[in-house]
């Protein structure tokens, strides 16, 4: 049991903590402090949830289905290639504008972009559902609700750190030019994942 939970709560925090998507949402809500309790709980019950799934199964019922693999591939890539440009747009904003370069997020928007970038990112479904589940699978059969508790507790370990753990560059972001290079960067992640769904796809 314990090693199972150990195994799991290594491969979750192996891949989730790779730079994408929904690290670099929950890490600029950090930085801003807007809503960051509900984002990473949304993040981290999601997570959860996804792996839950992955363990049942359902990883393999998603490799089995090419209609819905297309589906998430051209839906997920428009959504990450339209955020993007969002970011570019701030980091290219001529005005040296007030900390944080940007409108504030409504709980609502805050809590609705952090869904999308979960449910409409194929990446993330790739890395909960089906590798998560896909490796639960070779665990022996009483351990692998371990396996996936123990990869939950990263995700939950993790998204936590990340949100709450972001105030501590508060000295380096009172620079509006640190806000362009992080607004370029996570610009330049969105659309690295999108052309990587695109050409995956081919």
């Amino acid at each position: 049991m314990e090693l199972a939970f150990i195994k799991g709560f290594a491969t979750g925090g192996a891949l989730i903590v790779a730079i994408g998507a929904q690290n670099a949402f929950v890490l600029r809500q950090g930085l801003k402090r807007e809503h960051v309790l509900a984002v990473v709980l949304v993040c981290a019950l999601s997570d959860a949830l996804l792996i839950t799934l992955g363990v049942a199964g359902l990883g393999t019922l998603v490799q089995q289905s090419p209609v819905l693999s297309q589906v998430a591939r051209y839906g997920g890539a428009a959504f990450l290639f339209g955020y993007g440009v969002f970011a570019a747009r701030r980091a290219l904003a001529a005005s040296a504008m007030a900390l944080p370069p940007s409108t504030p997020l409504s709980l609502h928007a805050a809590v609705a972009t952090c869904l999308a970038f979960i449910y409409l990112n194929p990446h993330c479904w790739l890395d909960t559902v089906v590798l998560v589940g896909s490796i639960s699978s070779q665990q022996p059969e009483g351990q692998r609700a371990w396996f996936g508790i123990g990869a939950a507790t990263s995700s939950f370990v993790w998204f936590f750190a990340l949100g709450y753990g972001a105030r501590l560059l508060d000295g380096l972001f009172k620079r509006p030019l640190a806000w362009k290079i992080l607004d370029a960067f996570i610009a330049l992640v969105m659309w690295t994942l999108a052309v990587s769904l695109l050409v995956g796809s081919s």
